[in-house]
């Protein structure tokens, strides 16, 4: 059994429950639920062993919280953390120096210190690369723009995946061409993005922003997607879409400005990312993230 004080438990109700929704925890549905403790955890939060306090998900998880050894609790609570700080506010409430409180709650139960409480992200810097390589891509880039939409597609496919080969984004898989869209996936801070890239003579609209959308419903809930439109998003698509999604935005400028600013690729994606956790914005330029 876990050494979770009653006041503890306070600190966990409040940084895990649904506001305005008693017995939820967070944005989860039953399924997403259960498949969030089978993936993080290897067990099923439905079993009758975590039904002592009721059958809500919030009682489960104080149920688990009881029954499990301590460092299992703290890791429970590790991944619960990274996940809510996916959402907007909408699905949270704000809890005075939360952060930093769970952070003692899981050190003491033995766990690691929970990855945005005092450390910084680890995120490679635009200065490990050769200052040759950037000027390759940069080069690459303004080339692609004089191709034929065909042969254009095959060559982003191309640049991508050298872009984000050079910034240590691994990816899962290959990145799949189909006519002038991209799709792959890569990891980055122990978050897996799904990347969507496109490069059309027209903006992007709500449509395929939906579409998406609808993609990563098919994936875990913790999954991120990143949808880069070289031609960029229409205003009226973007506010049809609309906020607090689990998906961020990159244009052509985007690209260009991390080849060639203050901050690299990787700083840029963990930059929209935050944004969007605040704000629900999916897309802020990144001259306006500096």
């Amino acid at each position: 059994m876990s050494s979770v004080r009653t006041i503890e438990m306070k600190l966990i109700d409040q940084l895990f429950d649904h506001p305005g929704n008693p017995g939820y925890v967070l944005d989860f549905s039953n399924n997403s639920f259960a498949s969030f403790f089978s993936q993080e955890l290897r067990i099923n939060i439905y079993d009758d062993r975590y039904a002592g306090r009721g059958t809500s998900k919030m009682r489960r998880l104080r149920c688990y919280i009881e029954v499990a050894d301590d460092l299992s609790v703290a890791k429970a609570l590790s991944a619960l953390w990274e996940y809510r700080e996916t959402l907007d506010d909408t699905f949270k409430r704000e809890v005075l120096n939360g952060e930093d409180r769970l952070n003692q709650l899981v050190s003491r139960l033995g766990g690691k210190a929970i990855s945005t409480a005092t450390t910084e992200p680890i995120v490679p810097k635009t200065a490990a690369i050769n200052p040759a390589k950037l000027e390759t891509l940069r080069s690459d880039l303004i080339a692609l723009s004089y191709l034929q939409p065909q042969a254009r597609g095959l060559a982003f496919e191309k640049f991508l995946r050298e872009l984000f080969t050079s910034y240590g984004l691994k990816g899962e898989g290959s990145i799949v061409i189909r006519g002038e869209q991209i799709d792959g996936s890569f990891q980055l801070n122990g978050h897996t993005y799904l990347v969507e890239a496109k490069w059309h003579n027209d903006k992007t609209g709500a449509a395929d922003l939906h579409v998406f959308e609808g993609k990563l419903g098919q994936k875990a809930t913790w999954t991120r997607g990143l949808f880069i439109s070289q031609s960029g998003f229409t205003e009226e698509g973007l506010h049809a879409f609309g906020r607090g999604k689990r998906l961020i935005c990159m244009d052509g400028l985007d690209l260009w400005e991390a080849l060639n600013g203050s901050l690299s690729l990787p700083e840029v994606i963990e930059s929209k990312a935050t944004c969007a956790s605040k704000t629900g914005e999916i897309f802020v330029r990144v001259r306006d993230l500096v």
